[in-house]
């Protein structure tokens, strides 16, 4: 798989007309869910390049991430006359960019597809790395398939739509690649003013450094059969809280970078049990999740349920449980596994920290 065409820029016009123009599409459409068709649409509907887009939309939230949603767009797409020469603009957050880039890459066995995020998490997470998908039964990313967009175009002004969570949740991500990268990215991270008012505007070099160390571990492992595993930290807890706050009548469900920010408290503890992380960082890091991110209130009768939850992670093999650790920051050590107990002394952590 060669590596993927991601522009991070402030000419989202002058990008989208020569993406448009280099795939030459019998038919344009542009998918969006109830909230971007509202706030990120108007940004671009009037370019000239968007004239002929046929529009399709679906309702906003992680809850409709679902096959149904996926029948719909394809429904959609073969009521206004598609074929595999047409080309779907997915223009939203990780919702919208996962789930569109699932049904462009089925629909006609695959068509064309660019990738607009319009949310942090999308930019430095969703949009890039070929992974399409919808959640299945309650699971995150049960269905889906790898299929890189014919581009990605990132455009940090499409930051100023989204609220202070929104935000954050895409920052847990920039976190988790810190982590997994160097000491240096890390701290800066770690010190970052995120209250400040202005906070947005000044993400831009971080998210092309962000992108930049995801695209080195997609490029090397596209297929997800080794070293990109690395980006897989924090997300066999995280996914498990996610979808407990999905099924469980008590919980309000949580944004994704949330999760993973919880998540990455679980982890951290099993890889300094496990991998002798440094206690320091991992407290350094705990903190800054605690402060900002808060938690999602669990108890040990929920144990089991997440337990339950975590056999369904993609990266297991028969039996086990995998997890992605760290020995120390960029020190990666995939296709770790940890018994029962020591899960349960991590989610201890987790609610005591």
């Amino acid at each position: 798989m060669k590596k993927q065409n991601i522009i991070v820029t402030r000419q989202l016009e002058q990008h989208l007309d020569h993406a448009i123009a280099d795939i030459r599409p019998d038919r344009l459409f542009v998918l969006t869910d109830a909230s971007t068709r509202q706030c990120c649409l108007p940004l671009v509907s009037h370019f000239n390049c968007m004239a002929d887009a046929h529009h399709i939309s679906i309702p906003a939230g992680e809850e409709y991430k679902t096959l149904n949603s996926a029948v719909h767009v394809w429904q959609e797409l073969q009521h206004m006359g598609a074929t595999r020469h047409s080309l779907v603009i997915n223009l939203g957050g990780g919702m919208v960019c996962d789930l569109g880039s699932f049904a462009a890459a089925t629909f006609k066995r695959g068509m064309h597809f660019i990738n607009i995020p319009t949310t942090l998490l999308a930019m430095v997470d969703a949009s890039a790395g070929g992974k399409t998908g919808i959640n299945f039964e309650g699971l995150k990313n049960e269905i889906g398939v790898f299929r890189q967009a014919d581009r990605v175009i990132v455009d940090t002004r499409f930051l100023k739509t989204l609220d202070q969570q929104n935000l954050l949740s895409g920052y847990a991500e920039m976190l988790k690649h810190g982590l997994i990268s160097d000491r240096q990215t890390w701290a800066h991270l770690l010190a970052d003013d995120i209250l400040s008012d202005n906070w947005a505007d000044m993400l831009g070099p971080q998210i092309a450094e962000s992108i930049q160390i995801k695209q080195r571990l997609v490029s090397a492992d596209p297929l997800e059969r080794g070293l990109r595993k690395a980006l897989n930290f924090g997300h066999t807890a995280g996914h498990a809280f996610e979808s407990f706050s999905m099924l469980s009548p008590s919980c309000k469900p949580v944004l994704h970078g949330y999760a993973v920010a919880y998540g990455m408290v679980v982890e951290l503890y099993l890889s300094t049990i496990k991998s002798s992380f440094p206690v320091d960082a991992m407290r350094q890091t705990v903190r800054f999740i605690r402060e900002n991110y808060g938690c999602l209130v669990i108890t040990c009768n929920d144990y089991p349920t997440l337990l339950q939850l975590m056999t369904h992670d993609k990266k297991n093999t028969v039996g086990h449980i995998n997890f992605t650790l760290l020995a120390d920051i960029g020190d990666v050590r995939i296709n770790q596994t940890a018994t029962e107990d020591e899960i349960k002394e991590a989610l201890d952590f987790y609610r005591e920290a």
